[in-house]
């Protein structure tokens, strides 16, 4: 394989959800979680013959909070177009978007890449558009017998937010839509914990070859497994002598493949000509009057400047607007830098094993058992095992007691470790093949009898209080 074919070029396509009470061309509600399919639906979302469309307001200015938070420049004029297709969910045949004057164009998002340094990633362009109905493939895509629309969804507002082709690995691309999430989540424009919130079109190719567009990803981790495999096929067609064909491929995220979809559309198919029901918008004096909240990376440097946190921690932190506040309202009941310690080093992983979320752990639960730890009434290892109690009561829907409650209870309290001294005798008389190993050499053998220690001491003694005490007891029976 030719050097030219190693060098990967991702570029991304993003819709997102706007929160907005009201639909983008009509006065429909969003609502419609709760409630039955085609119940939130009038002529003008579903395009009936003589109905006008009025764009909503709020889904322009949310737009334009977007594009002040990317640093892009407003066009003085920007025009609403038909893009013409016709597809089951979309009854009147064509898609009210933005085509050659978008809202915004030209602006920035900076990541961290692979290397660990800041990566600064041009947005080419924000535009609005409204969001077709939805196809429910009765038995699952595949081996449905008949499929239904729901239009509960058509013209929900979105705004598409296309990327230069400035990324250069799966792992870049999921740092960048999670930072771009928690931006729009900072803004309040956006849930991202909605269904459907956000959808990802990724462009891809090997440098030299052909581009494939994946379309409709729907999950963070989709994309980069979608990308990931794409990546691994491509490579393998340029490596056997194959073409890669310009096509558009679908994401198959429980098998984790791509599959062929059709060839890829160009411009010119959709005939797009400006939609003749709506005036061009000149909203960039509206700017101007849009206040921005204070954004990732200035709460990042804040809480650098503020509690003393390191770059990681604080950028950890304030990856996700919900953590950012669990952490502030944290702080204000623990020392900060534990607070943060316990949070993004212990917390987060013992969330994501159980998949739940940080707005279900009980605050002053936490923060009672950050204060236990950083006492030193408990060990690190008693801590971990009170929060796994916590946690898996919150999971289980049961009140969880107090941490220092429970350990009172419990008799988890640290002791002196003059108090394991017969524990170490007992330890070191049962395991005797340790103890030659550890005096032939191998220093392993020593980690085996303090966790033989710990076990037998439900994780009361602290290791590194234990450790010489073992060390110790070995040097003196080997000088015997």
């Amino acid at each position: 394989m030719s050097a030219q074919h190693t060098d990967v070029i991702i570029g991304l396509e993003i819709h997102c959800q706007l929160n907005t009470q009201t639909k983008l061309f009509c006065g429909c509600s969003t609502d419609y979680k709760e409630d039955g399919p085609n119940t939130h639906v009038c002529p003008v979302c579903i395009g009936l013959p003589g109905s006008m469309p009025m764009v909503n307001k709020k889904a322009i200015e949310y737009a334009l909070r977007v594009a002040r938070a990317l640093n892009l420049e407003v066009l003085e004029e920007s025009e609403f177009a038909r893009k013409n297709y016709f597809y089951p969910d979309l009854p009147k045949g064509y898609q009210i978007t933005m085509y050659d004057r978008p809202l915004a164009e030209r602006g920035i998002l900076e990541i961290e890449d692979d290397e660990g340094k800041e990566k600064k990633v041009r947005i080419t362009r924000i535009h609005l558009e409204e969001d077709p109905g939805k196809l429910v493939h009765m038995g699952g895509a595949g081996r449905a017998r008949y499929t239904l629309v729901d239009y509960n969804r058509s013209g929900i507002p979105l705004i598409e937010i296309v990327t230069e082709p400035d990324l250069r690995s799966p792992k870049e691309a999921r740092r960048f839509l999670n930072k771009l999430r928690a931006t729009l989540e900072y803004l309040g424009i956006f849930d991202g914990e909605r269904e459907g919130a956000l959808r990802v079109d990724a462009n891809i190719s090997i440098k030299g070859s052909e581009r494939v567009e994946v379309k409709n990803i729907t999950s963070y981790k989709g994309v980069e497994k979608a990308l990931t495999f794409e990546i691994t096929r491509q490579k393998s067609q340029i490596r056997r002598g194959a073409r890669v064909e310009r096509e558009t491929r679908h994401f198959q995220e429980g098998r984790g493949i791509t599959t062929s979809a059709r060839s890829k559309e160009t411009e010119t198919d959709y005939r797009y000509f400006p939609e003749p029901d709506l005036r061009p918008l000149r909203v960039r004096d509206w700017v101007a009057g849009i206040a921005l909240p204070e954004l990732p990376d200035a709460r990042r440097d804040r809480f650098m400047r503020q509690y003393g946190l390191s770059l990681n921690h604080a950028r950890t932190l304030t990856g996700d607007l919900r953590l950012a506040e669990f952490y502030e309202a944290l702080a204000a009941k623990a020392d900060p830098a534990l607070a943060a310690t316990w949070t993004a080093d212990t917390l987060l992983g013992e969330l994501n094993y159980r998949d739940m979320a940080v707005a279900t752990v009980p605050l002053d639960h936490f923060a009672d058992l950050v204060n236990l730890a950083g006492s030193g009434e408990v060990t690190d290892r008693v801590a971990v095992e009170v929060l796994r109690k916590l946690l898996d009561a919150v999971l289980e829907g049961r009140s969880p007691a107090m941490p220092s409650a429970y350990v009172k209870e419990q008799n988890l309290g640290k002791s002196d470790a003059s108090a394991f001294a017969a524990v170490v005798d007992e330890v070191i008389a049962e395991n005797e093949q340790a103890v030659a190993d550890y005096h032939a050499g191998k220093t392993s053998a020593l980690n085996f009898l303090l966790g033989q220690v710990m076990k037998k001491t439900r994780g009361k003694a602290d290791p590194r209080e234990i450790t010489p005490m073992i060390a110790a007891r070995l040097s003196s029976e080997e000088g015997s």
